[in-house]
């Protein structure tokens, strides 16, 4: 994650016209730190979604498939904790007096070229290989738009992945809003907005459940946005020097024992009900050690750089996958070695292109997208 800097004023200039007592020295504006716990985290939740596919797609049988079925059932998961980690990450490092247009900018830069890759490489999957489906002209407009989550017969259209990103979109169009409104308050009111963002998450979670809704809302943007809050407010409580939640260990904990809960309830929707309070902790406590130079497992090197990777590893895991249908089947099953081989090479193949994906469109394009801009 890039360190910000908060914009002040400028020093005013050096009048001619008289002397004057010395001004205090006014110091340069001071750069959030960089908190690269959270970006370690960011590639162990791909991993996650990971799982999950190659449990969704068969590739092992037997009870080496149960053992990838309890290892990785819960795995849609990750998503919920991308929401969160959003929130929290934008709060962080949003800047006072920033005008929404160039934040908004600035996040398309972000997520905009990596997109439009992938959903002209499923594009052409789509009339090669015949996988992922042939898109309508309609959904393939709302898809690039990111637009496609709002309506249930859209929300997998061209790379699946991608609803995710239509609900990203969404909360960049409120967060200009909502930062104004979160920096009106303070710790009380902070708590309490996180407390209301969990019980929201309760309810529609119970609500899905029972089906009060016509569509499921696991992929529905608006039923995602409490996630997306939640971050933003436990972030405000970081900033405000005021959470005091617990700490690393007992966040991570937390968040396994809610992710091996996930079986007890529906699938869908209702998993988040079971894991948005351990993500919640865990990743102001990750950033709490790395503001105090406390240890941390996720602020290794290898799995910052792994973590940097991983929205490009995020967008094109799945194409691998469906490509490799037409090299393995579908639904194999295979046995426990040619399980981990088929897995082993559609995850080292899926990694060579997220690490072209970074190198060649997704850093080259943002700068170019944000050419001239302050840093």
């Amino acid at each position: 994650m890039t360190a910000v800097t908060r914009a002040t004023g400028a020093p005013p200039a050096t009048e001619t016209v008289a002397p004057a007592p010395a001004a205090p020295a006014v110091s340069p504006p001071a750069a959030l730190p960089s908190l690269p716990s959270l970006t370690g985290l960011r590639w162990m939740a791909a991993l996650l979604v990971f799982g999950l596919h190659v449990h969704n797609f068969g590739y092992f049988g037997g009870t080496a498939g149960r053992i990838v079925d309890w290892a990785f059932g819960a795995g849609s998961t990750g998503v919920s904790f991308f929401f969160v980690l959003s929130g929290f990450v934008l709060m962080w490092s949003a800047r006072p007096g920033d005008r929404a247009p160039a934040f908004w900018r600035r996040r398309m830069a972000r997520i905009l070229p990596v997109h439009l890759v992938t959903a002209a490489m499923a594009l052409v999957m789509a009339y090669t290989l015949a996988r992922p489906a042939i898109p309508t002209p309609e959904q393939a407009v709302a898809n690039i738009l990111l637009v496609h989550s709002w309506w249930r017969p859209w929300w997998q259209t061209l790379d699946p992945v991608s609803w995710s990103l239509a609900c990203e979109a969404f909360f960049y169009v409120l967060f200009p809003l909502l930062a104004l409104l979160l920096r009106r308050l303070g710790a009380r009111g902070s708590a309490a907005l996180a407390g209301a963002s969990v019980l929201t998450i309760l309810v529609l979670g119970w609500a899905d459940a029972h089906h009060w809704t016509d569509h499921p809302l696991y992929s529905f943007p608006a039923a995602r946005l409490p996630e997306f809050v939640l971050g933003l407010a436990v972030a405000r409580l970081v900033l405000l020097d005021r959470w005091r939640g617990p700490g690393l260990e007992a966040s991570l904990a937390l968040a396994i024992i809610g992710y091996f809960l996930v079986p007890q309830v529906s699938h869908g929707y209702g998993a988040t009900t079971c894991t948005v309070v351990g993500f919640a902790v865990l990743i102001p406590a990750a950033a709490v050690a790395d503001l105090k130079g406390q240890p941390s497992l996720w602020r290794h090197r290898r799995l910052v750089r792994l973590g940097e990777l991983s929205f490009a590893f995020y967008m094109i895991h799945l194409l691998v996958m469906a490509a490799a249908t037409h090299l393995f089947g579908t639904s194999p099953h295979f046995g426990p070695l040619a399980g981990v081989a088929a897995t082993t090479l559609t995850f080292a193949v899926a990694l060579g292109l997220t690490w072209l994906l970074y190198e060649a469109v997704e850093c080259p394009a943002r700068r170019w997208l944000l050419r001239g801009r302050r840093p």
